[in-house]
């Protein structure tokens, strides 16, 4: 069964929102959950958590950077074409509950998957703080949409052309030594982002959750690629996550894990650009 391209828009440079016709999944999708999607028959499966859902309209929203060769195929699809693959929803929801006071820090396209966390946790009644960050102004996401869910908004660019001039842990640790009393911390994005939220918050025992998305492949648990080690157990970020406790997790494990396939995704990527081209490889 084909998967609609509903709507394709360019939000900053190098990264797309897509809303994909998938009334099933809409129906079922929640908070920190992910797809597993398949352009064709000649493509591979790759794992994008979903950014937000309609279950009304049956759309589910999603939030990708065209950075390898199946991201980059993704990004010249237009509305009207569809996709082969797109199943879901997969993994564990994120724990959402009454908790007090929430700080949701978001990095670069991690502020997509943050967003319907922030919003939930809002609904379910606490004070939602908000962080996120990019290198730059341009780079931004979905200010507006995290302003509306949130009580209040810090920015933070790395070049300073927004809000404030360093990283989104600056005003983690701001915010916890001004005695404020911080309930929970949720932070998505870049791995090496995660690490420095946990470093900061660990000194102040606030329970920390990080998604690992990232190093997903399969998304199915068998390839087991997404081995991470947590509280130095083995766990599959797909299955048994995405989400786990910040100050459990092997950051150094997790990124040397990332970098494994490095040399296959750039020739990969090499040669799809180079197809596209017409050139010969």
């Amino acid at each position: 069964m084909p998967f609609e391209i509903i709507r394709k828009q360019e939000l900053v440079p190098t990264i797309y929102l897509m809303d994909i016709s998938a009334p099933r999944i809409a129906k079922k999708a929640e908070p920190g959950q992910f797809v597993i999607l398949r352009i064709n028959g000649k493509g591979e499966r790759i794992p994008l958590t979903i950014a937000d859902f309609d279950r009304k309209k049956g759309i589910i929203n999603m939030i990708f950077q065209a950075v390898g060769k199946t991201t980059m195929h993704l990004s010249t699809l237009k509305a009207g074409e569809e996709l082969l693959d797109f199943i879901g929803p997969l993994g564990n929801p994120a724990h959402i509950q009454k908790e007090g006071t929430v700080i949701m820090v978001g990095g670069g396209v991690g502020v997509a998957p943050i967003f319907p966390q922030a919003r939930a946790f809002k609904e379910a009644g606490n004070k939602v703080i908000s962080i996120i960050g990019a290198r730059s102004a341009n780079l931004l996401l979905w200010e507006d949409k995290m302003k509306a869910v949130s009580d209040e908004l810090y920015i933070t660019t790395d070049d300073g052309t927004k809000g404030h001039h360093g990283f989104v842990t600056d005003i983690v640790k701001k915010l916890l030594e001004s005695g404020t009393k911080i309930d929970r911390v949720v932070a998505i994005g870049p791995p090496v982002m995660m690490r420095a939220v946990a470093g900061v918050t660990k000194p102040f025992d606030v329970k920390t959750i990080v998604s690992l998305n990232s190093i997903m492949v399969d998304g199915t648990g068998m390839c087991g690629a997404c081995r991470v080690l947590v509280g130095n157990e083995t766990k599959f970020a797909c299955v048994d996550g995405p989400e786990f406790d910040a100050h459990l997790v092997d950051f150094t494990l997790l990124m040397n894990r990332l970098s494994m396939y490095q040399p296959e995704e750039k020739l990969a990527l090499e040669k799809y650009k180079c197809e596209r081209e017409g050139c010969t490889c």
